[in-house]
C-alpha cells in the first residue's frame, strides 16, 4: 500500500497539482528562436501594413518587446550587444490580425459538431504569422477564456486573443451546441454576464430576432465593446443601420436581396438566396457599399472557408492533411467527395456567387471600406487555423487587390476593427513588436506569404516550422 501511495503522490506532482492554477503542457522553449532583449533585423524588405509601397534594405530594431527603431539600413543605428538577424532576401510584415479565427474545428458527422482545439490551433495560428485574433463566436466560451489566460500567463503558446461571446441567436436546429436568446431582456442579461467574464466582442447569429438583436447591440455599446454578425433574419443594410460593427463572410450570407423575403426571417430557399447574390447588379452592390461605409461597418472576409466548395485541388490541402489526425483527414475527404458529387448547375451557381463575393470585397476596399480577414475554420473542415489566414491573403490578391493591399487587410485593417491600431497592425516605432519574417518576396509572388520563418510576438521570436511540427498528427483531436 505504501508503494501505491508514493506512486500516486509522484503522479500528482508530475501533473502539477502543487500549482493547480497552471496548465500542464509541453514547454514552449524549444519553439523559441529569439528571446534576447534587443534584436535587430537588417537588410530586410518591409511591408509596413499601412498600404504604403514596400521599402527595401531596411533595419528594424526590437527592444524589450517593442519596435525601437526603423529605417534604412545605411542610416539606422544598431545598439551595441544587439542580436542581429540578416534579413537579406526576406520580407518583414506586421503580425497578422485575424478577425474571424475560431478556436474550434469541424469535420465528420452525422451531427454538425464543433470540436475545441485548445492546444493545436493557437500554435498553428502563431506559426502562420497570426499574432492577434478574434475568436468570432464560441461554443466553449469558458475554454476560450481559459486559453486566453493561459497564453497570457505563458502556459500555452498562441496569439493575443479577443474572446467573443457564445453565439447569440434563436433556435438553431442544425447547430445543437448553440443557445437560444428569445427575448430582449435575456439578450441584455447575456451581454452583461459574458462581459463580466472577460468577453470583449459579441456574435449575433442567423436566427436572432431583430428586436433581440437591437437590445444586444445597445447593451454591448453601453460597455464600449463590439458587435459582429453572421446574420440571416437581418440583411446587411439593416444590420449596419442598427449598429453592428462588423459583418462576417460578406455577401455570401446577405439575405436582403432574396425575392419575396420576410424581413424578419431567413429565406426559405437557399438557391434563391444564392441566385440573388450571383446576379446582384453593380448599382445595388455600390449602394450597399456606400451605406456600410457611411455607418462605419467593417466586413470580415472569409474566402478560405468558401473556397472549400469550389473545384479542387485547393492550395491548402497538402499542408493541412500533413497535420490532421487520420480520422479528421478521412472525414474531410469523405465530405469533399459529396461536395464534388453536386449537380453541375449547383457548382456553376456557386462559382458565380463566389465571383460576386470577390467583386464585392474588392470594390468595398477600394471605396474606403474597412475590409478585414479570417479563415473561419468551419464548413466541413476544408480550411484550418493559420494556414487558412495565409490562404485568405492569397485569395484577396486573386480577387483583385495588390499584395500590399491584401497584407494591409490582414494587418492594420484588422487592428482597426478590433480597436487596437494604436499598438499593433503596422510597423512603426513604439508599437508592439508583433512581426512576421518571411523568406522571399510576397509583394511579387503572393504565395511566398506561406514561407514564414520567424513570428515575433511582443519581441519573442518563434520558429514557424517547429510550431507546426509540434502539432503534427493531433490537429482535429485537440
Amino acid at each position: 500500500m505504501r508503494r501505491l501511495v508514493v506512486a500516486l503522490v509522484g503522479i500528482v506532482a508530475l501533473l502539477g497539482a502543487s500549482d493547480p492554477g497552471r496548465l500542464i503542457v509541453p514547454p514552449a522553449s524549444a519553439m523559441i528562436s529569439y528571446r534576447e532583449p534587443v534584436i535587430a533585423i537588417e537588410h530586410v524588405q518591409v511591408v509596413d501594413g499601412t498600404g504604403a509601397a514596400p521599402r527595401r534594405n531596411q533595419t528594424v530594431v526590437i527592444a524589450h518587446g517593442k519596435i525601437a527603431a526603423y529605417g534604412p539600413s545605411a542610416t539606422t543605428t544598431v545598439p551595441a550587444g544587439a542580436t542581429v538577424i540578416d534579413g537579406t532576401h526576406e520580407t518583414l510584415t506586421p503580425g497578422f490580425v485575424g478577425t474571424h479565427d475560431h478556436l474550434y474545428y469541424v469535420s465528420g458527422g452525422p451531427l454538425f459538431i464543433m470540436r475545441e482545439m485548445p492546444y493545436s490551433f493557437p500554435r498553428m495560428y502563431l506559426a502562420a504569422g497570426v499574432t492577434t485574433l478574434r475568436t468570432t463566436g464560441s461554443v466553449e466560451p469558458y475554454t476560450d477564456l481559459h486559453i486566453k489566460r493561459a497564453i497570457d500567463a505563458g502556459d500555452l503558446v498562441g496569439p493575443h486573443l479577443d474572446v467573443t461571446s457564445p453565439y447569440l441567436t434563436g433556435y438553431e436546429p442544425d447547430f445543437v451546441q448553440m443557445g437560444d436568446i428569445p427575448t430582449p431582456a435575456l439578450g441584455r442579461r447575456a451581454v452583461d454576464f459574458w462581459a463580466d467574464q472577460g468577453v470583449t466582442s459579441f456574435k449575433l447569429y442567423m436566427q436572432i430576432k431583430p428586436a433581440v438583436a437591437q437590445a444586444i447591440i445597445d447593451e454591448v455599446h453601453k460597455r464600449h465593446l463590439r458587435v459582429l454578425g453572421h446574420l440571416c433574419t437581418i440583411g446587411f443594410a439593416r444590420a449596419s443601420e442598427m449598429g453592428v460593427d462588423s459583418l462576417e463572410h460578406g455577401l455570401f450570407v446577405d439575405t436582403e436581396f432574396t425575392p419575396g423575403l420576410d424581413p424578419d426571417a431567413c429565406p426559405s430557399s437557399e438557391t434563391k438566396e444564392a441566385e440573388s447574390i450571383a446576379n446582384l447588379s453593380d448599382a445595388k452592390m455600390d449602394a450597399l457599399i456606400k451605406l456600410l461605409i457611411a455607418h462605419h461597418t467593417a466586413v470580415s472576409s472569409t474566402l478560405a472557408n468558401f473556397e472549400g466548395r469550389t473545384p479542387p485541388p485547393m492550395r491548402v490541402e497538402d499542408r493541412m492533411f500533413a497535420l490532421l489526425d487520420p480520422e479528421s483527414k478521412a472525414d474531410v475527404l469523405a465530405t469533399r467527395a459529396k461536395v464534388e458529387a453536386r449537380p453541375q448547375a449547383a457548382k456553376e451557381l456557386w462559382l458565380k456567387e463566389y465571383a460576386a463575393e470577390l467583386r464585392f470585397e474588392t470594390a468595398f476596399f477600394r471605396a474606403g471600406g474597412l475590409l478585414t480577414q479570417g479563415p473561419d475554420p468551419t464548413g466541413y473542415g476544408a480550411t484550418i487555423a493559420g494556414i487558412g489566414d495565409q490562404r485568405d491573403i492569397e485569395l484577396l490578391v486573386q480577387g483583385g487587390l495588390t499584395p500590399v493591399q491584401a497584407i494591409q487587410v490582414a494587418t492594420l485593417n484588422g487592428a482597426k476593427s478590433l480597436g487596437r491600431a494604436a499598438t499593433i497592425g503596422s510597423i512603426a516605432v513604439g508599437k508592439h513588436a508583433d512581426l512576421v519574417l518571411i523568406a522571399g518576396d510576397p509583394v511579387t509572388r503572393i504565395d511566398d506569404i506561406e514561407n514564414v520563418v520567424t513570428v515575433f510576438k511582443d519581441g519573442v521570436g518563434y520558429d514557424s516550422k517547429k510550431l507546426f511540427a509540434s502539432v503534427k498528427g493531433i490537429v482535429g483531436r485537440q
